[in-house]
């Protein structure tokens, strides 16, 4: 499910715009830049739309601990501008559930896909970051790609996703696939 969404809403994202990627490397596809709070980013072929999720937080500065997360678009195509989840987006693909597990604690995973838990933590220096398990590391998230090759706009043919981080205890970078 969350692999037709990202599919269907990051392609329809694209819709009217004259860019196509085809077999784009994950690596060659930009890398948003310059965004405070910025936890991780999701991108997937055939386009370079991009949906950033960044740190929610109060008009005091403090973590908006009710939704602490605020996923928004790069759209490339366009000249790099940010865009807001529509209500599809937000309730159906990109959007997350958010758990608060503690005092800076909380469990997020996809409104679509709730087979991949995240978790937002503040470490020792009281910086943020997203957590995943990568290649069973725990690692700090940078980037979610996913691949498709083929199907049709409402069953696309995915043929992996990639998790891209950093490991929680080394800092060596850690990239891990699976099929879901």
């Amino acid at each position: 499910m969350i692999l037709l969404l990202l599919y269907t809403c990051l392609g329809s994202a694209n819709a009217g715009t004259s860019q196509s990627i085809k077999e784009v490397q994950p690596d060659s596809l930009p890398v948003p830049k310059n965004i405070k709070g910025m936890m991780f980013y999701v991108q997937r072929d055939p386009n370079t739309n991009t949906v950033v999720y960044e740190l929610n937080k109060t008009p005091q500065g403090t973590l908006d601990e009710k939704d602490p997360i605020h996923p928004f678009w790069i759209r490339y195509p366009e000249g790099g501008v940010h865009k807001e989840l529509n209500y599809i987006q937000r309730k159906f693909a990109y959007g997350l559930h958010t758990k608060k597990l503690g005092k800076d604690n909380y469990e997020l995973k996809f409104v679509c896909y709730d087979k991949l838990a995240l978790y937002l933590r503040k470490n020792a220096d009281g910086e943020y970051h997203v957590y995943a398990m990568i290649n069973r590391k725990e690692a700090i998230l940078d980037r979610v790609f996913v691949r498709v090759e083929g199907g049709t706009f409402w069953v696309p043919n995915v043929l992996y996703v990639e998790l891209k981080g950093r490991d929680a205890a080394t800092g060596k970078a850690v990239t891990g696939r699976f099929k879901p």
